[in-house]
This record gives structure tokens, sequence and C-alpha cells, in this order.
């Protein structure tokens, strides 16, 4: 059994989605099929051994569907650049064909446009010479023009429903040939039945005279419907390209090739045909290639596009580097580690990918919805064109009752429209997840998304979450006449030698303050206690208090024990005779806790940290940044146990960690947010991803979740109401109390917009500041 996202072509709304399901789960081997018209995919699990992709598009192909096996070139090598498969590539964009195809597909479109709306233009002004006529504004057309445009409108028509309609045509075929419908069968009956009755009437003026008013013709609707939709229909493509672009972006971001160093010398070579462990260089200016470690050099790397950190962060030999992020000021080799797949820049898109092509719970509804739509609109039509010709006839007499009847049945048939509601939830998403990524954000899925906004208490670790996760110095307390920097090198030249993570805590701190390391001899580790080493002739010891009370020499322990108790682990720096230096190391909290903090309170949002740390070094930190509550000295387990504990007082929770150690905890909370620092990165631990570890972005990860979820129910809401008022209107429910009755042209205009304004509302979610 595998699942397999797949492009499908020909997908043109909503209810094609519900059609391909249900014409898929009926196929042997086939287990689950969900749809996206949004992304125009579909997400399929079946068993190879008994179906494979191309039978599977058989299937669909009658119904106007097929599932896309190929790719152009161009993506092609893409694909094959960033080590990913061909058919995510396809999607690049969001949508279910390449770019290059859909932009094929657009300017189809717009030609259809272009040569569409000069007709409609005609057919209105011909309507409104009449309407103004009616009402004696104008004069009424002279004879020789009235009888040009007699017959120049079924000529107009003619090439309107059989050229620029004929995707409508054809969802009527397939209507009637597989008994299967879509929005297209709708347009295509509704025009259709237009167009025949008005022939029809033209063709036997003089039998007809006697029974119906034969003046009365609808060509004019045929044209004007048929162009308003295909307008529709080419904004809403153009929309919908937009809303891909995050992927889009991130792609761009991958360098085309390389400058691999190979038997010493420097060669350019495309990307895809670089190895693990190739040394590569990057110059001033230019993208890094792959992911991997800093050998020669430093330099300052822009992060922006792919981490959504805002400035330049500086890079040294031993750092880490990543694909798609640009050198800025110096050249520098490093050692490729990841490449292809493997690196964060195609872990990003393809996370992206598939969240973007996921679904939301909320959307569940207008699924279920836009399923059973087109045969309950088709079963409305019909209804009201009886009742028309039946109640309507009684009291308005046969021709009256038989134009509003034609008038109501094309009306219903056009102005329903499933295309906004089941563009409604998927468009936000796209363009909510994309969103994310550019701030560093990466979300697993829909439904994380929607579950983010309902979070009433966020969780978090201390260690890597709330502080930096690594010791850093913090203070210096010099009891000697040195100064600060000779008491660093010192102390800095007995701890080159260790390997303890103090020891790389006090040697970044002599780097960052350039201070140049004495050079020690006779290294010595002294077991639980500390070390010692020789510089300058003159023995020199650094460790805890024990190994100064070993050395006889005096020391008020409790001067310290007021930062001993927040958690600060000091060296204390001595001869034999004396100590010289007291060196506070801790792990720093990060500048950006306290303001995440705050801004979760200013959301009403309660904090709670639960680190496995003791009590005093948990409690100084959780005042200091602001926490809520606090829980001290906890296993994991005992972590997941406070998260069950805490959903089952009905709270929503969050948990924010390390993505490792927290994993069972993360798994548990309805939402759990992985810190990641560098570029290992969590991503299938938790439902959300945040770049560099920085945990004022679960702010703006909670600021995203609400502004999408504001626009799926603003578009689920519109487009509920736009069909809910819409359909009775075009029916005629409203004609006997106030004498309304839309008119099918009206129908087919607030029909083609409805959609686009679905889009177009999702669209304003990238450019909410988070």
């Amino acid at each position: 059994m595998i699942s397999k996202t797949f492009n499908i072509k020909g997908m043109h709304c909503a209810s094609c989605s519900s059609l391909i399901e249900m014409t898929l789960k009926k196929i042997e081997g086939v287990v689950l099929v969900e749809a996206n018209y949004a992304t125009e995919t579909a997400n399929i699990s079946f068993d190879e051994s008994k179906v494979t992709p191309e039978e599977l598009s058989k299937k669909i192909e009658p119904l106007g569907y097929s599932i896309m096996m190929p790719m152009d070139h161009e993506m092609g090598m893409l694909a094959e650049h960033m080590g990913m498969p061909a058919d995510e590539h396809m999607a690049h964009t969001g949508m279910g064909q390449s770019k290059k195809e859909k932009l094929k597909e657009i300017a189809e479109q717009k030609n259809l446009v272009i040569s569409a709306i000069p007709l409609a233009a005609i057919s209105i002004f011909i309507m409104g010479w009449d309407m103004l006529a009616q009402f004696k504004l104008i004069p009424t057309m002279n004879y020789t023009t009235s009888e040009f445009f007699h017959h120049l409108l079924p000529i107009m028509a003619t090439y309107m429903l059989f050229v620029v309609g004929k995707p409508y045509l054809l969802g009527m075929y397939r209507f009637f040939r597989y008994g299967k419908a879509n929005m297209d069968t709708l347009i295509g009956i509704g025009t259709s039945v237009a167009f025949l009755y008005s022939f029809i009437v033209m063709a036997f003026e003089e039998p007809l005279k006697q029974f119906i008013n034969t003046s009365h013709t609808y060509y004019d609707v045929a044209i004007v419907v048929i162009a308003f939709i295909t307008l529709g229909k080419y904004l809403e493509s153009k929309s919908k390209l937009k809303t891909g672009d995050a992927i889009e972006k991130l792609l761009n971001l991958q360098a085309k090739n390389a400058l691999v160093i190979r038997s010493g010398k420097e060669q350019e070579v495309p990307v895809s045909q670089v190895m693990h462990g190739d040394i590569i260089m990057v110059k001033p200016g230019t993208k890094i290639p792959v992911d991997g470690i800093i050998t020669k050099g430093s330099s300052f790397i822009d992060e922006a596009m792919v981490t959504g950190e805002p400035m330049p962060v500086e890079k040294k030999m031993g750092d880490t580097v990543i694909a798609g992020t640009i050198n800025t000021n110096s050249a520098f080799t490093f050692k490729a580690t990841k490449v292809g797949s493997e690196t964060l820049l195609a872990h990003i898109v393809k996370m992206v990918q598939e969240a973007q092509g996921s679904r939301a719970p909320i959307q569940g509804l207008a699924d279920n919805i836009s399923s059973v739509f087109v045969p309950i609109v088709l079963v409305i039509s019909f209804v009201s064109l009886l009742a028309w010709l039946t109640v309507g006839a009684y009291y308005l007499g046969f021709s009256q009752a038989l134009s509003f009847g034609l008038t109501s049945f094309v009306g219903v048939l056009v102005i329903a429209c499933p295309c906004a509601l089941g563009l409604a939830t998927p468009t936000a998403i796209i363009v909510g997840v994309g969103k994310g990524a550019r701030e560093g954000i990466l979300i697993k899925d829909a439904a994380t998304l929607e579950k983010l906004h309902k979070v009433t208490i966020v969780v978090m670790d201390k260690t890597g979450t709330i502080t930096k996760g690594r010791p850093e110095l913090a203070s210096i307390k010099n009891f000697s006449k040195m100064d600060d920097k000779e008491v660093v090198s010192i102390l800095g030249g007995l701890e080159s030698k260790s390997e303890h993570p103090i020891a790389r805590a006090i040697i970044e701190y002599a780097r960052l303050k350039n201070i140049e390391l004495k050079n020690s001899e006779d290294f010595e580790i002294i077991k639980g206690k500390g070390l010692k080493g020789t510089i300058n002739n003159t023995e020199y010891f650094a460790g805890n208090a024990k190994l100064i009370a070993d050395l006889k020499i005096s020391f008020d322990a409790k001067s310290i024990e007021p930062e001993t108790v927040q958690g600060k682990t000091p060296i204390i720096l001595a001869t034999k005779k004396e100590i010289i230096a007291v060196i506070m190391v801790t792990d720093i909290i990060k500048p950006e806790s306290l303001e995440a903090v705050k801004n979760l309170h200013k959301l009403g949002i309660k904090t709670l940290m639960l680190t496995g740390d003791d009590k005093n070094t948990a409690n100084a930190i959780a005042k200091e940044v602001g926490i809520d509550k606090l829980i001290a000295e906890v296993l994991p387990e005992d972590k997941l146990k406070k998260i069950k504990e805490l959903q089952a007082g009905g709270v929503v929770v969050a948990m924010a960690g390390d993505g490792v150690n927290d994993a069972p905890a993360l798994a548990q909370a309805d939402v759990g947010i992985a810190m990641a620092t560098g570029i290992d990165i969590a991503i299938e631990t938790a439902g959300i991803t945040l770049l560099h570890g920085d945990i004022s972005k679960i702010v703006k990860a909670i600021k995203l979740s609400k502004i999408t979820m504001r626009g799926i129910r603003q578009n689920l809401f519109w487009a509920f109401i736009y069909n809910l008022a819409g359909i009775p209107l075009a029916a005629g429910l409203l004609y006997p109390l106030f004498g309304w009755l839309l008119n099918p042209i009206f129908a087919g205009l607030a029909m083609a917009f409805s959609s686009v304004s679905v889009v177009a509302n999702s669209l304003r979610i990238r450019n909410k500041r988070l």
C-alpha cells in the first residue's frame, strides 16, 4: 500500500473534486482519495499490485480529467537539482500543473476572454437600448438597426456557445453520457437551453406567435453569461497562481551550480552533481548550493529567505551553512554534508507543499455540500421551471410564465456556485502556510494551522526554548591585579584542552572578545573537581569549591550562593596560594523570550514551564521571563502526563520543545512546536517547526493561525450567503412578494466574481503583519 499525490488536469470547479473522489474510490485497490481543487491535486492511497496510476487515469478520463505523469524539462532539471520527486515539483506553484503549463492555459483563457468581451459588450448595448426604450428614456431602434442586431445575435451566440463555451458543452455531454455532473454541466445546460429556445423561436416564429412572445429571445443571455464566467475563470486562475508563489520563491533560492574543489582545482558543476564530502568554494554575493560545514574562512550569511532571520548571521569554521542562503562579504570553503533532498531547503519545500495540499477540519462541511451541490441545483432548476409553467401560467398566462420559467431555469443553473465553497478553505491555507514559510514558521498540515488559533496555554521546555541551550560566560569576579582579559586568557588556555561544555563557553567568549589564549602545559583533569595546567612556569587550577578546599585555600562559598541559586555554575581560577577570579557560566536566556511571553499574555494565552532542571534554577528563569506557572524536576514521561492532565481539564495545549527529548510531550500536545536550530530540524516530531529556535515566532505562528482562520470563516460565510440568497432569488421565490426575478446575465456576473472574491480575500493574508 502506498500513498502518492498526483497532479490532476481538467479540474475546473469544487464539484470536480468530489466527482474525482467518488469515481476513484470505487476502483478495487484504492483505499483513500483526497482531491484538492485549489492545488489541482489528488492524494491517493492504493495497492500497486491491484491498480496502477495509468489505470486510475483511464477511469477519470471519460469525465474530462487525467492524472499527469510527465513534466516539462525545466522542472525536471530543478527536481534533479533538489533531489525531490518530479511530481512534487510540478505542483511548485500550488497548482496541479507545472507553471509553464498553467501559464499556457491562462494565456488560452485570456485569448477567449479577449474574443468574448466585445461580443458581450454588444449584447449589453442592445439590452440596455431596449431597456431604456421601454422607459421612454431614448427612442426605440429603427427597423433596419433592429433587424441587423436580430440576425447578428444568433451568430455571436453560436460562436460563444460552441467555441468559448466548449468546456461547458463537454460538461453537459458527460452528464448525459455518464450521469456525472459538475459546475460545467450547470453552465452547459443553462446556456444551451437559452440558445436552443431562442433558435426554435426564430426558426418557427410565425407558427409560435399565437402561443408565446416570439420577439423575446435569450441569445444575449447565452453570450453574456458565458463571457462573464469565462472572465471569472481567467481571473480566478491568475489569482490561484499567486497563492502558490511561496513555494516558487523557495525553489528559486536553489543555486543552479556549485564551485567544487577537486584535485586541487576549482570547477563549476551542476548542483545535482555535488556529492557528500565535496569541498565547495563560495564567493561573496553567491548562493550556497548545498548544506554543509565551513572548513576554511568566515563570513556573514543572509538567511532571511530560508529561515526568516532578518539580519545576516556570522558563520565561522565549524559552523553549518544552509542551501539557498547568500554569502554576503567574504569567500570561504565548506564541506558538503547534505545534498539533494536532504537539504533544509528541500525539506522546507516538501513540508510546505504537503501542508498546502492537506485539508483542514473546517473544510469538511464545504466538501460535503459540494459533493451533492450540483445534483441538488439541477433538481431545483427543473422544479422552478415546472412551477412557473404550472402555477405561474395560472396567474400570468402561459407566454409570460414560460418566459419567467426559462429565466429562472437558466438563472438557477448559472448562479449556483460550489466553486466559492470549494476555494474558501484551501486557498487561505495555501497562502497562510506560504506566509509562515517566509517567516521561518514551518507548518506540517492544515489541521495544525487550524488548531493553533484555539490554543489557551503554551507549555515550554527551558533548555533550548527559553534559554539558548548552551552555557555562556555570564560574569567575572576578579580578585587579582590582572585585568579580566588576562584572567580569560589563562582560564581559556587551561580549558582549551578540555572537551567539557563549560570549556567551550570560555573559549567561545575569548574568541568573541578577540582574547588570545595562553599556552598551557602539564594539563590534567581532576575528576569531579576541575583541571590544572602550567602556564609560564605557574601552576593554575580551575574548578569547583571542592577543588579549592583540597588546595586548602580560604574561600567563602556563601559569597556566590545568590548566583548559584539562580542556576549559574561557578568556575574558580586559582594558584596553589590564592584565588584569582570566580567566573560564572550559565545557560543564557534568549533575548526574545521576555518579549515572546509578554506578547502571549497580550493574546490571552497562559504560559507554563515544564523542565527537568532543579527548582532553584528554573524558578529564577521563570520569574525573569514572566512565566505564569512552573513545574521543575520532571522526567520526559512526566511531561507527557502533565500535558494529558491539562487536556483532560479542557485546555488546548501547545508544547514548545527541542523536538528530541520532548518528543512524547510534543506528540501528545494539541499542537507540537519544535524549536529548531541550525539545520537539524525536527520536522517529523512536531506540527510546527520554528527555524533558528526563535521563541518569538510562537506568537507569530498563533497570529498567523488566527488571521488564516478569520479569512477562512469570511470566505465560507460569503460563499454560503451567496448561494443561500442567490438560488432562491434566481428561482423566483421572491417574485410573488416583491416582484423580484434575477436576470441570468446578473446571475452569471455574480457567479463569475464569487470565486474571484474568495481567492482575493485569501490573498489578503499575504499582506497582514504578524
